[in-house]
Parts: structure tokens; sequence; C-alpha cells
């Protein structure tokens, strides 16, 4: 894990798979979320977390994802300070369909 530029704690694409218990939040809208998404995702949309952040975990690492990194970044912004331990997924799904990983 590493930090951007701007403190958002940070992981890869390569991190995320080397964690097959990873808790994967993906915040895209339904339909970006149903055109494919890391096997196994949870999808709320970074619109709909505020009504709906008890159903992310308290009790392990948030894996935070979008389709390229912004909107996961201010999501684990919003989510560290309130007690849960996240990161962002640098590059997002596009990151992780470039690198030849399956989608649902």
């Amino acid at each position: 894990m590493q930090l951007d530029p701007h403190g958002v704690p940070t992981v890869g694409v390569a991190e995320l798979v080397a964690d097959p218990d990873a808790f994967v939040l993906d915040v895209r809208e339904d339909h970006e979320f149903a055109s494919g998404h890391v096997p196994g995702a949870v999808s709320i949309p970074m619109s709909s977390l505020p009504s709906r952040v008890q159903e992310v975990p308290r009790d392990r690492r948030v894996h935070v994802i979008c389709r390229s990194g912004a909107r996961s970044a201010q999501v684990v912004q919003w989510l560290n300070p309130q007690g849960f331990d996240s990161v962002n997924v640098a590059g997002g799904t596009l990151d992780w369909i470039a690198a030849g990983h399956a989608v649902e």
C-alpha cells in the first residue's frame, strides 16, 4: 500500500489480486457495474453510499474501485475518517481489464 499525492491509501490491481479474500466495493453507477466488474465485488454507487454505509464492513480492509480510480479515491477519503480501513484501487476497472483479469 502506498499513499497517492493527496494522501489517499492506494493499492494497484496486482495487490488486489494477491488478496483473494478482499472485500471489493465498486462505487460506479449501476449501469457501469452491470457492464463488467471485478468478480465478487459489491455494488454501492458513490451517490448511494451515505445511506448504505452500514453495508460496508468495518472488520476488514475495503478495496474501493471505480472506473479509473478518481471516484474511489474520494470514497476512501470519506470512509477512513469514519473508522473504516479502506484503500483506493489505482487505475480502477480499466486497469483490471487491461491486466487481463476476468470481469463478471
